[in-house]
Protein backbone atom coordinates (compact mmCIF):
# COMPACT_ATOMS: atom_id res chain seq x y z
CA UNK A 1 0.00 0.00 0.00
CA UNK A 2 1.11 3.61 -0.48
CA UNK A 3 -0.32 4.79 2.24
CA UNK A 4 -3.06 7.89 2.06
CA UNK A 5 -2.59 10.62 -0.24
CA UNK A 6 -1.21 13.70 1.26
CA UNK A 7 -3.63 16.23 2.29
CA UNK A 8 -4.69 18.96 -0.15
CA UNK A 9 -3.11 23.03 0.25
CA UNK A 10 -5.78 25.20 2.57
CA UNK A 11 -7.49 27.41 0.61
CA UNK A 12 -5.97 30.26 -0.46
CA UNK A 13 -2.56 28.97 0.26
CA UNK A 14 -1.04 29.28 -3.55
CA UNK A 15 -2.03 32.25 -3.75
CA UNK A 16 -0.22 33.60 -1.07
CA UNK A 17 2.64 31.48 -2.02
CA UNK A 18 2.42 33.12 -5.14
CA UNK A 19 2.58 36.65 -3.46
CA UNK A 20 5.33 36.00 -1.30
CA UNK A 21 7.58 34.70 -4.72
CA UNK A 22 6.31 38.16 -6.32
CA UNK A 23 6.85 40.49 -3.13
CA UNK A 24 10.50 38.60 -3.05
CA UNK A 25 11.34 38.93 -6.76
CA UNK A 26 10.38 43.09 -6.27
CA UNK A 27 12.23 43.09 -3.33
CA UNK A 28 15.67 41.73 -5.24
CA UNK A 29 14.67 43.88 -8.14
CA UNK A 30 13.82 47.15 -5.88
CA UNK A 31 17.09 46.70 -4.01
CA UNK A 32 19.11 45.70 -7.83
CA UNK A 33 18.05 49.26 -8.88
CA UNK A 34 19.29 50.81 -5.83
CA UNK A 35 22.61 49.77 -5.78
CA UNK A 36 23.05 50.20 -9.86
CA UNK A 37 21.02 53.83 -9.82
CA UNK A 38 22.43 55.58 -6.79
CA UNK A 39 25.23 53.42 -5.49
CA UNK A 40 27.35 52.17 -8.80
CA UNK A 41 26.63 48.99 -9.36
CA UNK A 42 28.62 46.26 -7.38
CA UNK A 43 32.17 45.10 -8.19
CA UNK A 44 35.14 42.76 -5.79
CA UNK A 45 37.58 44.39 -6.44
CA UNK A 46 37.02 47.98 -6.48
CA UNK A 47 35.37 50.90 -3.97
CA UNK A 48 32.20 49.21 -4.87
CA UNK A 49 32.91 46.19 -3.31
CA UNK A 50 30.51 47.04 -0.16
CA UNK A 51 27.39 47.02 -2.18
CA UNK A 52 27.87 43.09 -2.58
CA UNK A 53 26.84 42.86 1.24
CA UNK A 54 22.59 44.61 0.89
CA UNK A 55 22.65 42.53 -2.05
CA UNK A 56 23.46 39.15 -1.16
CA UNK A 57 21.62 39.67 2.24
CA UNK A 58 18.68 40.31 0.70
CA UNK A 59 19.16 37.29 -1.57
CA UNK A 60 20.00 34.48 1.00
CA UNK A 61 19.05 35.87 4.22
CA UNK A 62 15.69 37.37 3.58
CA UNK A 63 14.33 35.81 -0.27
CA UNK A 64 15.92 32.36 -0.22
CA UNK A 65 15.63 31.91 3.56
CA UNK A 66 12.07 32.16 3.11
CA UNK A 67 11.40 30.19 0.45
CA UNK A 68 13.30 27.70 2.19
CA UNK A 69 10.72 28.18 5.45
CA UNK A 70 7.49 27.83 2.90
CA UNK A 71 8.99 24.65 1.79
CA UNK A 72 9.68 23.30 5.30
CA UNK A 73 6.74 24.42 6.53
CA UNK A 74 4.64 22.44 3.66
CA UNK A 75 6.61 19.93 3.58
CA UNK A 76 5.78 18.69 7.30
CA UNK A 77 1.52 19.73 6.92
CA UNK A 78 1.71 16.57 3.83
CA UNK A 79 3.52 14.26 6.11
CA UNK A 80 1.82 15.02 9.39
CA UNK A 81 4.87 16.37 10.67
CA UNK A 82 4.60 19.03 13.44
CA UNK A 83 6.27 22.15 12.82
CA UNK A 84 9.32 23.36 15.75
CA UNK A 85 9.94 19.47 16.42
CA UNK A 86 13.61 19.95 16.47
CA UNK A 87 16.58 21.78 17.48
CA UNK A 88 17.00 21.94 13.50
CA UNK A 89 13.67 24.02 13.32
CA UNK A 90 14.34 26.11 16.27
CA UNK A 91 18.09 27.11 15.04
CA UNK A 92 16.25 27.77 11.58
CA UNK A 93 13.96 29.98 13.25
CA UNK A 94 16.02 31.50 14.99
CA UNK A 95 18.29 32.41 12.55
CA UNK A 96 15.04 34.02 10.21
CA UNK A 97 13.83 36.13 12.82
CA UNK A 98 17.04 37.61 13.71
CA UNK A 99 18.34 37.97 10.39
CA UNK A 100 15.40 39.92 9.55
CA UNK A 101 16.14 42.27 13.32
CA UNK A 102 19.45 42.46 11.78
CA UNK A 103 17.98 44.05 8.72
CA UNK A 104 15.69 46.19 9.96
CA UNK A 105 18.21 47.76 12.50
CA UNK A 106 20.75 48.34 9.86
CA UNK A 107 18.63 49.78 7.57
CA UNK A 108 17.52 52.17 10.83
CA UNK A 109 20.81 52.76 11.91
CA UNK A 110 22.86 53.20 8.73
CA UNK A 111 20.56 54.83 6.31
CA UNK A 112 17.76 56.77 8.25
CA UNK A 113 19.26 60.40 8.17
CA UNK A 114 17.53 61.29 12.15
CA UNK A 115 20.27 58.98 12.85
CA UNK A 116 22.70 60.27 15.06
CA UNK A 117 26.24 59.72 14.24
CA UNK A 118 27.39 58.69 18.07
CA UNK A 119 24.58 56.48 17.84
CA UNK A 120 25.08 54.67 14.73
CA UNK A 121 28.97 54.25 15.92
CA UNK A 122 27.74 52.63 19.16
CA UNK A 123 25.52 50.32 16.99
CA UNK A 124 28.41 49.50 15.00
CA UNK A 125 30.08 46.91 17.29
CA UNK A 126 26.57 44.78 17.98
CA UNK A 127 25.84 45.10 13.84
CA UNK A 128 29.07 43.48 13.27
CA UNK A 129 28.87 40.99 16.76
CA UNK A 130 25.61 39.73 15.53
CA UNK A 131 26.22 39.44 12.03
CA UNK A 132 29.02 36.75 12.83
CA UNK A 133 26.86 35.24 15.15
CA UNK A 134 23.68 34.45 12.61
CA UNK A 135 26.42 33.50 10.39
CA UNK A 136 27.65 30.89 12.54
CA UNK A 137 23.85 29.76 13.85
CA UNK A 138 23.17 29.64 9.79
CA UNK A 139 25.54 27.00 9.72
CA UNK A 140 25.11 25.30 12.29
CA UNK A 141 21.48 24.94 11.53
CA UNK A 142 22.41 23.69 8.12
CA UNK A 143 24.17 20.63 10.20
CA UNK A 144 21.89 20.01 12.17
CA UNK A 145 19.49 19.33 9.34
CA UNK A 146 21.55 17.31 7.34
CA UNK A 147 21.66 14.94 10.59
CA UNK A 148 18.06 15.06 11.06
CA UNK A 149 17.80 14.20 6.85
CA UNK A 150 20.01 11.35 7.35
CA UNK A 151 18.77 9.89 10.68
CA UNK A 152 15.31 10.13 9.18
CA UNK A 153 15.20 8.98 5.36
CA UNK A 154 18.05 6.81 5.96
CA UNK A 155 18.31 5.21 9.11
CA UNK A 156 20.85 2.95 8.75
CA UNK A 157 23.51 5.45 6.78
CA UNK A 158 26.03 6.23 9.42
CA UNK A 159 25.88 1.59 10.26
CA UNK A 160 26.71 0.57 6.19
CA UNK A 161 28.34 3.92 5.12
CA UNK A 162 25.81 4.09 2.08
CA UNK A 163 27.20 6.66 -0.28
CA UNK A 164 24.13 9.30 0.39
CA UNK A 165 25.34 9.31 3.72
CA UNK A 166 29.36 9.82 2.68
CA UNK A 167 27.85 12.92 0.46
CA UNK A 168 25.53 14.38 3.08
CA UNK A 169 28.31 14.50 5.33
CA UNK A 170 30.94 15.88 3.11
CA UNK A 171 29.00 18.68 2.83
CA UNK A 172 29.02 19.09 6.32
CA UNK A 173 32.10 19.20 6.18
CA UNK A 174 32.61 21.62 3.75
CA UNK A 175 30.33 23.87 5.85
CA UNK A 176 32.36 24.01 8.79
CA UNK A 177 35.37 24.50 6.17
CA UNK A 178 33.73 27.72 4.91
CA UNK A 179 32.73 28.68 7.83
CA UNK A 180 36.39 28.73 9.68
CA UNK A 181 37.58 30.21 6.52
CA UNK A 182 35.34 33.07 6.55
CA UNK A 183 36.07 33.23 10.40
CA UNK A 184 39.43 33.78 9.74
CA UNK A 185 39.33 36.39 7.08
CA UNK A 186 36.82 38.11 9.31
CA UNK A 187 39.74 38.30 12.05
CA UNK A 188 42.41 39.43 10.35
CA UNK A 189 42.55 43.43 10.94
CA UNK A 190 45.65 44.15 8.38
CA UNK A 191 43.12 42.58 5.45
CA UNK A 192 40.74 45.24 6.36
CA UNK A 193 39.70 47.61 3.52
CA UNK A 194 40.39 51.15 5.24
CA UNK A 195 37.91 53.54 4.72
CA UNK A 196 38.23 55.86 1.50
CA UNK A 197 38.72 59.70 1.60
CA UNK A 198 35.27 60.27 0.10
CA UNK A 199 33.79 57.92 2.72
CA UNK A 200 35.34 60.06 5.66
CA UNK A 201 34.25 62.80 4.08
CA UNK A 202 30.66 61.40 3.84
CA UNK A 203 30.84 60.23 7.52
CA UNK A 204 31.69 64.04 9.01
CA UNK A 205 29.08 65.29 6.78
CA UNK A 206 26.46 63.34 8.33
CA UNK A 207 28.04 64.12 11.77
CA UNK A 208 28.07 67.70 11.19
CA UNK A 209 24.21 67.20 10.27
CA UNK A 210 23.19 65.32 12.83
CA UNK A 211 25.32 66.52 15.81
CA UNK A 212 25.66 70.33 14.69
CA UNK A 213 29.53 69.71 14.40
CA UNK A 214 31.78 71.15 12.30
CA UNK A 215 34.03 68.05 10.86
CA UNK A 216 36.66 69.67 12.96
CA UNK A 217 35.13 68.68 15.79
CA UNK A 218 33.91 72.03 17.54
CA UNK A 219 30.76 72.61 18.31
CA UNK A 220 28.78 75.02 16.53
Amino acid sequence: MDGPPPPASPAGLSAYVAVSQLLGLTLLATTGAWLGRYRGGVAWDSPLQFNVHPLCMVLGMVFLQGDGIIAVFESHRTKSIPNMYSLHSWCGMAAFVLYLLQWLLGCGFFLLPSTSFSLRSRYKPQHIFFGIALFALSIAACLLGITEMLLFNIRDSYSRFAPEGVLANTLGVLLVAFGLVVGYVLTRDDWKRPPLAEELALSMDFKTLTEHESPGGSSQ
